[in-house]
């Protein structure tokens, strides 16, 4: 069994399990309140989704699907735009 790990919470995410992953990137936190990975997946998580549900899918396609670094450039902004 996983212990609240950035891994455990971004498999839970893939999968559209979007609440468990966002109470395990909570509760990563409440241990480590600098933990950057975690404070920019609840931004991501929380309002955000159930605004954009489609635009979500899109982005969850296009992340599992990146592999250049263009590419992988290209989400980032997307996700500092949220």
């Amino acid at each position: 069994m996983m212990k609240n790990t950035i891994t455990e919470a971004s498999i839970y995410e893939a999968q559209g399990l979007k609440e468990e992953a966002l109470e395990i990137y909570k509760n990563i936190l409440k241990k480590d309140p600098s933990n950057q990975n975690a404070i920019d997946a609840v931004r991501r998580l929380s309002g955000f989704r159930s605004k954009h549900k489609d635009l979500n899918a899109q982005m969850l396609d296009f992340f599992i699907n990146m592999k250049s670094d263009t590419e992988i450039n290209e989400f980032k902004r997307w996700l500092v735009k949220i």
